[in-house]
């Protein structure tokens, strides 16, 4: 038997350190209970995660558990119990746990247990909170909508204006002249001087 344990004694460490190399590439982590799922169903639920850039991984809980401690991280001890699946995360943790809750309404099967998420251990109901907010690439599109709104709005009050103009053609009128000004009369001509006074007689 001490045989037997000395062979396997690399192995196990091999497939810790493994472990240890994927998980670290991520920063958050969703766990959940998979039991009862089809190989169909966890490949689709995969499908779902990738595209959020996020995988799903079934280790076994042993490793996992030295895994995470190696990496400083044993607060997730906890939901390594069990049938365990690690949604891992790279980004935009709230979006990939939607996918997972979203998947749970159709295959209630699948199962949140609870999250790692920013430095942080997230339960059941906390996760679920974070799933319905927006995430940061929703949130950017929404500024940027709130932003481009008023100049979408002038860009097409401007546009209505040419349209306008290029349908009713130029202004025919111009400006209306300046009626003449009134002649002013002509001054009255003075009037004759006073002829000389007759000389008185002698």
């Amino acid at each position: 038997m001490a045989v037997i344990a000395k062979k396997l004694q690399p192995a196990k460490t091999a497939a810790i350190e493994d472990t240890k190399k994927i998980l670290g590439e991520y920063s958050d982590y969703i766990f959940v209970d998979y039991r009862g799922l089809t190989v169909e169903q966890i490949t689709k639920l995969r499908d779902k995660l990738r595209e959020k850039d996020a995988a799903l991984k079934v280790f076994k809980n042993t490793f996992a558990r030295v895994a995470f401690d190696e990496l400083k991280n044993d607060a997730v001890a906890e939901f390594l119990s069990g049938p365990t699946a690690i949604a891992m995360v790279k980004q935009d943790a709230n979006e990939s746990a939607k996918v997972l809750f979203d998947f749970a309404k159709d295959v209630p099967a699948l199962v949140v247990k609870g999250a790692w998420v920013e430095n942080e251990v997230y339960d059941k109901a906390k996760i679920e909170a974070l799933s319905k907010l927006p995430g940061k690439k929703q949130l950017i599109a929404m500024l940027m909508s709130a932003i481009n709104g008023p100049a979408r709005k002038l860009a097409g009050t401007l546009q209505a204006y040419v349209e306008k103009l290029e349908k009713e053609g130029p202004a025919a009128a111009a400006p209306a002249e300046t009626a003449p000004a009134k002649e002013e009369a002509p001054a009255a001509e003075a009037a004759p001087a006073e002829a000389p006074a007759a000389p008185a007689e002698a």
